[in-house]
């Protein structure tokens, strides 16, 4: 159990959120409000949308989801919102939604202020710890942004009210926050191994292979690290892991992979082969989940 799980059973919520901005707070000052980007901002084009990929803090992705046929927006976990405006503003786009993953700072910090900026915001979460929360969704629930239908997925486990946004196209994709990692997943925070394994395995892999996956974080190369720890001999992995060092040194996001990928390579989402199993000394791979995070934790 992590020091932050353990505190919730005994702390107050709002002494517990608190604790928790200042945590993510302390971690991120000195990468806040810089200019410079950790990564080069990327535009990722797909059949119906555009995704922009806005690098913020010192490791942090925030998305600007756009609809091409209508030219509204939506902005993914908006943490520095003059930047995520900038991006607004250059490319004359109709921002009308916030979709927020989980209500940590590092993601939903910068909710209230974008909602100062921009009066009248759509603020979508699945917490009410999130902030300028205006549509708290539940699993299935759907937004429309123009010609675009997106999807909430229910994941709780980082925290007990995450939420990942599939957008159902032709080229889909799914912003999994700190759910899903390129190689990793997140922290069992608010969770358990339990409910990570269904959200990864029971409703992440079900998503088609080709789905993009657009996730909170640049955690690539260390999750890579550990990924190869586990499987040495898995070579989807270390290609992956070779081509991620490749675009590391270009100063470019290792960001999307596909479903398709993460089934290949990422450890958790391969909890049921028999290379896992065999790691984790288990024929339970729920209880491969939990020992595999428990070993990524002090990796």
């Amino acid at each position: 159990m992590s020091a932050l799980s353990f505190a919730s059973m005994f702390m107050p919520q709002r002494v517990l959120t608190a604790l928790t901005a200042a945590y993510f707070k302390f971690t991120t000052w000195q990468a806040l409000g810089q200019k410079e980007y950790h990564r080069e901002p990327t535009t990722i084009n797909h059949t119906t949308m555009n995704i922009h990929l806005v690098p913020a803090l010192k490791d942090n992705y925030m998305y600007l989801l756009v609809d091409k046929e209508s030219g509204n927006a939506a902005a993914v976990d908006p943490v520095e919102p003059e930047k995520l405006l900038q991006k607004v503003e250059e490319l004359q786009v109709n921002l009308t939604t916030v979709l927020t993953t989980h209500h940590h700072w590092d993601h939903a910090g910068g909710n209230v202020e974008l909602a100062k900026l921009r009066p009248g915001l759509i603020v979508v979460g699945g917490d009410e710890r999130v902030g300028a929360l205006t549509k708290q969704v539940k699993h299935g629930d759907e937004i429309t942004l123009g010609s675009l239908k997106v999807k909430s997925l229910f994941t709780p486990c980082h925290t007990s009210g995450h939420i990942c946004y599939f957008v159902d196209e032709r080229d889909p994709a799914v912003f999994t926050g700190d759910t899903l990692f390129v190689a990793g997943c997140g922290r069992f925070f608010e969770g358990n191994a339990e409910q990570m394994y269904k959200a990864l395995i029971g409703i992440l892999s079900e998503l088609p292979d080709h789905t993009k996956v657009y996730c909170g974080h640049e955690y690539t190369l260390q999750n890579f690290k550990f990924a190869t720890h586990v499987e040495p001999s898995n070579p989807a992995a270390d290609e992956m892991k070779k081509r991620c060092e490749n675009l590391r040194n270009e100063g470019k996001p290792t960001v999307p992979s596909t479903i398709g990928e993460e089934k290949k390579y990422n450890p958790f989402m391969r909890v049921k082969e028999s290379s896992i199993l065999q790691y984790t000394k288990t024929s339970d791979p729920v209880e491969a989940m939990k020992i595999l995070r428990s070993e990524k934790d002090s990796f």
